[in-house]
C-alpha cells in the first residue's frame, strides 16, 4: 500500500465521496480529480522526507475542493472547508497545518512566519501543485487548453492578456520552484514551456 493509499483509507467514506463529487463538477477541466491523483503520485514519491506528511496529504486532497473560476477566494474557501470537515483519527495539528498549506496556494509563496520544517513541507507541496508547468510540452499544452475551458466566460482577448501576465510573472521569479526537488525536477522544462506560451524569444510568435 502506498503512502497515499494508506491515508485515503483513513478518510471517512462520506468525506471522500463529497470531495470526488466536488472534483467532478462541470466547470472543472483541469482542476479535477485527475489533478489530485497526479499530486498524490508526487506525494508518494516525497512522503518519506516530509516533516508532516499527513498535513501535506490533506492539503493535496482539499486544496481545490472549492473551485469557481469566477470567484477570487477559492483557496480560502477550500481551507475553510478543510477546517470544518470532521476527520476522526487525524491529529488536529496536521489538519491545522494543512489549512495553512491550502491557503498558501493563493500566492504560491512561502510566508516568513512559518518554522523551517513547515516551510520545507510547503515548498514541496507548492512544487507538486505547479509540477504541470514542467511537464512535457504536450501535457503542458493540454493543461493550458483545459484552463482556457475553465475560463471560457472571459472574452479571449482579455483572457490572453491576463493569462500571459500571470505566466510572465512566474518567469520573472528567480526560481519557479521553491524546493531543491522541485527545481531539479521541473525548473528547466517549465521555463521552456512558459517561454513558448508567452512568446519569449520566439522569432515568429503566433
Amino acid at each position: 500500500m502506498t503512502p497515499s493509499q494508506e491515508r485515503l483509507s483513513r478518510i471517512p467514506g462520506a468525506v471522500l465521496d463529497d470531495l470526488k463529487r466536488r472534483y467532478a463538477e462541470p466547470q472543472r477541466h483541469y482542476h479535477s480529480w485527475l489533478h489530485i491523483a497526479a499530486l498524490l503520485g508526487w506525494f508518494d514519491q516525497r512522503a518519506a522526507g516530509l516533516f508532516n506528511a499527513d498535513a501535506v496529504f490533506l492539503a493535496v486532497l482539499f486544496h481545490d475542493a472549492i473551485y469557481d473560476p469566477k470567484a477570487k477566494d477559492n483557496e480560502a474557501a477550500s481551507a475553510r472547508l478543510l477546517a470544518a470537515t470532521a476527520l476522526p483519527g487525524w491529529e488536529q495539528d496536521a489538519i491545522d497545518r494543512a489549512v495553512v498549506l491550502t491557503e498558501a496556494t493563493a500566492a504560491h509563496r512561502i510566508p516568513d512566519d512559518l518554522a523551517p520544517q513547515e516551510q520545507a513541507d510547503l515548498a514541496e507541496f507548492l512544487d507538486m501543485d505547479l509540477s504541470i508547468l514542467g511537464a512535457s510540452s504536450a501535457a503542458f499544452d493540454a493543461y493550458d487548453r483545459a484552463i482556457r475551458k475553465e475560463y471560457r466566460h472571459v472574452l479571449r482577448p482579455l483572457y490572453e492578456m491576463g493569462r500571459r501576465k500571470i505566466l510572465a510573472g512566474f518567469l520573472k521569479r528567480e526560481h519557479l520552484y521553491l524546493s531543491d526537488w522541485g527545481r531539479a525536477s521541473f525548473e528547466a522544462r517549465a521555463r521552456d514551456n512558459l517561454e513558448r506560451r508567452v512568446g519569449v524569444g520566439r522569432r515568429n510568435p503566433t
